[in-house]
């Protein structure tokens, strides 16, 4: 981690000279801030997963359309399912499943050869299916022995061995007491004995990656017998509760502030965890468990609710509509729906692309999923970095990014003779936060200064290059800011050199 603050680099005549700024990771992150051409659709996006090679979607809509389709325009019919190719991001038109209710989850198995989905339906096309359907991904054919009968809605699903987890708002499965979580066999579809026993709704599920244990997320206050507000830790065979001191990250609801968790992901020996909160600076933010002990690691308490988290090449992608970050971005910046979190310690990453907000939840972003090298996002939102694109985007690590924003004209000062100090704002960069500055002279555009410097939309502080041995007489000069891959100047400023 690097922190932004005055420096000076020791080779001669460069000095750099910099505001204080805010606390963020300097290094690249792994994807681009460009989005990557991809399919639309008219409304909520609300499940992801991507397996072999295909990116299967769920939500609340009826249609999709390509990139760059106006709302309406040439659209394809798909309801409330549908599947991506995960290259192109073009319709997958071998896969069409006509649901008669929303999809509110979808995972993939470990080896990407199944897809299970949770929602509200009970049919895909004339087969019955209360709530849980799973899909063979080399067919696209439903799993004949799939198909337990929850009594209502599945909003969360997660594999863990053998077992297929899922929480909601049912009271039933199979006809028998299992209140808002359960778990089937992944071979045989049985109903199993796992049963946490929850008061309220579960929002979020997931299981540590050798599945010693299950974390549920949502609203309720108890787990069994056990209070325990919007978190918890619960045994993998039977769903008791488990100690686990890091819910305290979790403040108990109040009449002004109801915080529950929203998303959980688990990556080898820890587990992050989104949340979203209710009232004015209630905790919306992120935070990260140890998994062996339960501890908590750490916790970011940006404000404005989070909603999904998906890791991607060691690093934390968050969608949530953030106005304030202590440490980073005060309020008053706008809403910053796409972050970048380090996953040691929370701060905040080189990665600033956006999205909008939409009806019906106004929050954005609201499901994320990455195939490995590449990050899938859905929502409601309808424009991305300020393009239209509505309910699903995706990012790659392929290309040279963003570019840097074009520097502007530096201001010029002569007062050590044949000495030119040239002062110019930092640029803006939405996939790098650290920048190469350069200080060109002349109309050969002779580099005669060098320097990097730190920047954020935050946080743009000033930089200062020095040529020690500038000719006389009138001389023009200009800045050319780099990021490694994409190289902008900006315009020429003339001063008389004495």
């Amino acid at each position: 981690m690097a922190a932004l603050g005055a420096a000076a680099l020791g080779a001669a005549g460069i000095f750099v000279a910099l505001q204080p700024a805010q606390t963020a990771v300097s290094t690249g992150g792994p994807l681009t801030a460009l989005p990557a051409s991809a399919w639309q659709t008219d409304a909520s996006v609300l499940g992801l997963a991507v397996a072999k090679g295909k990116t299967y979607v769920g939500g609340r809509f009826l249609n999709v359309r390509p990139p760059g389709a106006a709302p309406g325009a040439s659209q394809t019919k798909r309801t409330y399912l549908a599947a991506f190719n995960q290259s192109t991001g073009a319709l997958d038109t071998s896969f069409n499943h006509v649901l008669n209710g929303v999809v509110w989850s979808i995972v993939a198995s470990p080896d990407g050869s199944r897809i299970y989905v949770g929602g509200d339906f009970t049919k895909v096309g004339t087969v019955t299916r209360n709530r849980i359907a799973a899909f063979d991904t080399a067919t696209g054919a439903l799993v004949a022995n799939i198909k337990p009968s929850v009594s209502y809605r599945v909003k969360t699903l997660a594999l863990g061995g053998t077992s297929l987890y899922f929480g909601g708002s049912f009271g039933l499965v199979n006809n028998v007491a299992r209140n808002r979580a359960a778990a089937i066999n992944v071979s045989t579809g049985a109903l199993q004995a796992w049963n946490p026993n929850l008061d309220a709704d579960v929002y979020a599920i997931d299981a540590a990656d050798d599945n010693s244990k299950v974390y549920l997320g949502g609203t309720f206050t108890k787990i069994g017998a056990t209070s325990r507000w919007a978190v918890g830790s619960v045994s993998s065979s039977t769903g008791a509760i488990l100690p686990f001191s890091a819910a305290s990250a979790v403040p108990n609801p109040t009449s002004t502030c109801k915080s529950r968790v929203k998303d959980i992901e688990t990556v080898g020996n820890r587990v992050y965890f989104a949340n979203a909160g209710d009232g004015g600076g209630c905790f919306d933010g992120t935070w990260a468990a140890d998994i062996a002990t339960g501890n908590l690691v750490w916790k970011s308490s940006c404000l404005g609710a989070t909603e999904a988290l998906t890791m991607v090449g060691g690093w934390l992608f968050k969608g949530s509509h953030a106005h304030s970050c202590p440490g980073a971005f005060p309020e008053g910046t706008g809403n910053h729906y796409l972050l970048l979190q380090n996953p040691a310690d929370g701060a905040l990453g080189p990665w600033f692309p956006n999205t909008n907000a939409a009806a019906p939840t106004q929050v954005g972003p609201l499901v994320s999923a990455t195939g490995g090298t590449d990050l899938w996002v859905g929502g409601d939102f309808t424009t991305v970095n300020g393009a239209g694109q509505q309910g699903l985007t995706r990012f790659t690590n392929l290309g040279n990014g963003a570019a840097p924003l074009g520097p502007a004209l530096p201001t010029l000062s002569n007062a050590v003779t044949k000495q030119v100090k040239a002062t110019v704002q930092t640029s803006l960069d939405n996939d790098d936060i650290t920048l190469t500055y350069r200080l060109l002279r002349g109309s050969t555009n002779t580099v005669v200064a060098t320097a990097t410097a730190n920047s954020t939309f935050w946080s743009r502080p000033t930089v200062t290059l020095t040529d020690t041995n500038a000719p006389l007489g009138s001389q023009m000069y200009r800045i050319e800011v780099t990021d490694g891959k994409n190289t902008v100047r900006g315009g020429y400023s003339t001063i008389t050199v004495k």
